[in-house]
């Protein structure tokens, strides 16, 4: 077995022995609801078209990301302490999803945060934050479908930094993140990012948030500035008592950025739709489209298509999917869905031959607790 893994597998064996004798050490008295512990665990079992090797991680890794094994997408601990002006949550995780696609940074840390109140409607974090962008967020179970789309795949999944938020009413909210920078813990240069988070309750059937980030990108050094700017919006809505859907579009622009004249901005379009149908009281069948167009290579890196042209990515997604949820805190689904890249795209090999297409399926369940 790899030593760096035994050691993590300590670490996180001795924190999990440390958190629960000094849990199990606060009388009710001093802790009486203050301090909270959580957890969740998922795993799965994936198949992908595109050959990859046995072992290795698919393209786009982050849910499932190995085919045809059992895998364990994520095991989570999360420490949570919270009075009327203090509060600090701490989470650490393992598992094929961090070990893909988390921060080479502090890999185990998925957050650790702590804030204090400053009026009756203001707080301020500082720390490490899950991001504050995104129509998808990290985790199978706070999702409707399991696998992530391609844009929530290149968005930030995490940040450092200071967070001021201010709950003007039930129904609107405000948040400023000053960060280090875009999907990082670890500075590259001396410039910060600023992020802006929105939230509109419609009503009781649904919501809409606009999300932002704005920073300069390119490393210490460099001569060239490549500031980027996310816009990201969010519609939850509950159609009917059965029918809900989750509507997301991203725009994101980054100077001096145009493979053809590099003087010039380039853009990134996403678009994602998901609808959730509920069939009876625990089985739910659910539908998710994606568009998803970087044709500059901003977020994605430039490929050479079949026409000899240095491009970025751009394709199309389809997922459908059922879920059978036995309990509040359990789910098993099963889930099949379909990339296809641009037709001049090769990005995928199945047997033996390049393609522009890739099919996935997956089962996964997790339990929180």
């Amino acid at each position: 077995m790899d030593l760096r893994l035994i050691k993590k597998i300590v670490f996180a064996s001795n924190l999990l022995g440390i958190l629960i004798s000094n849990y199990n050490g606060y009388s009710q008295e001093s802790t009486p609801n203050n301090l909270k512990f959580s957890g969740y665990v998922d795993a799965y079992y994936a198949a992908y078209s595109d050959s990859v090797g046995v072992n290795n991680f698919q393209k786009f890794p982050d849910v499932a990301p190995k085919s045809n094994q059992f895998g364990l997408n994520i095991f989570q601990i999360t420490a949570q302490y919270t009075t009327d002006n203090v509060r600090a949550v701490g989470t650490f995780h393992y598992g094929d999803l961090p070990t893909a696609a988390w921060s080479a940074d502090h890999n185990m840390i998925q957050e650790a945060n702590a804030g204090v109140r400053l009026g009756k409607k203001v707080w301020i974090d500082a720390g490490y934050f899950k991001t504050h962008i995104g129509t998808e967020v990290l985790l199978p179970k706070d999702n409707i479908a399991s696998s992530l789309s391609v844009i929530t795949f290149y968005e930030p999944w995490w940040q450092s930094g200071m967070k001021i938020s201010y709950n003007h009413s039930d129904k609107l909210s405000f948040a400023l993140h000053i960060l280090n920078g875009y999907n990082t813990y670890v500075e590259n240069n001396k410039h910060k990012s600023l992020g802006l988070a929105v939230s509109y309750l419609l009503s009781d059937k649904g919501s809409i948030s606009y999300y932002n980030l704005i920073g300069e990108e390119a490393p210490e050094g460099t001569a060239t500035k490549h500031v980027r700017f996310l816009n990201n919006v969010v519609l939850n809505y509950q159609l009917t008592s059965k029918l809900k859907t989750n509507i997301g579009f991203d725009y994101i622009s980054q100077q001096h950025s145009k493979l053809s004249d590099t003087t010039k901005t380039a853009s990134v379009f996403s678009t994602i739709v998901t609808f959730r149908y509920q069939l009876r009281p625990m089985y739910a069948v659910y539908a998710r489209g994606e568009m998803f167009s970087d044709k500059e290579g901003i977020l994605t890196g430039q490929m050479m298509n079949s026409k000899g042209e240095w491009t970025g990515y751009i394709l199309k997604g389809a997922t459908l999917g059922i879920e059978y949820k036995p309990a509040d805190n359990a789910f098993i689904r099963l889930e099949g869905r379909s990339i296809m890249m641009d037709a001049n795209q090769q990005l995928f090999r199945t047997n033996g031959s390049f393609t522009n297409g890739r099919l996935e399926a997956l089962i996964n369940m997790g339990v929180t607790f």
